[in-house]
């Protein structure tokens, strides 16, 4: 791909703040009533992506550390505060989402890195007329662990929240 037409994938993204909090949190006002911001959640984490986030409350930070969630529960065994709860359900209140727009496989570029950081295979890539192979989500294989958004070079992948 030429460097132009690389420069036009990036030109206008903006990066939109989104607060992940750490698996099993409350909801985000039960959360931030609870958590007393001892940050032994952070500590715990093996991964390392539990960051000190906005008013030093935990979020996780996918391009930290590893740059995913082992969902090892850590966290939640050292939250004495209850804002990480594990009877709190479901684990995580995100989904990822794809924006073709900015994917290099749908741009004609041979990237296939989000589907080969997917330990659950939750991103298959099919074959397209053409040849070019493009990614699909399969959310329901998805674990929100996060380990396919920091390969991922055009930030293509991004977690929302589930209504």
């Amino acid at each position: 791909m030429a460097d132009r037409a690389r420069r036009a994938l990036f030109r206008g993204k903006v990066a939109t703040a989104v607060i992940v909090r750490p698996p099993h949190a409350l909801d985000e006002n039960a959360f931030v009533d609870a958590c007393t911001r001892c940050e032994k959640c952070i500590a715990v984490c093996p991964t390392n992506i539990i960051v000190k986030g906005s008013g030093g409350f935990p979020e996780i930070d996918f391009s930290a550390g590893a740059a995913e969630c082992e969902l090892c529960d850590k966290c939640v065994e050292a939250c004495q505060d209850d804002a990480l709860n594990a009877a709190n359900e479901p684990i995580w209140r995100w989904q990822l989402t794809l924006d073709e727009q900015t994917c290099l496989a749908y741009q004609g570029v041979a990237c296939r890195s989000c589907g080969e950081y997917c330990a659950d295979s939750a991103i298959l890539f099919r074959p397209q007329i053409g040849g070019q192979f493009t990614p699909e989500l399969v959310s329901e294989a998805c674990t929100g662990c996060g380990a396919c958004i920091h390969p991922c070079p055009t930030n293509a992948l991004q977690i929302q929240q589930v209504d």
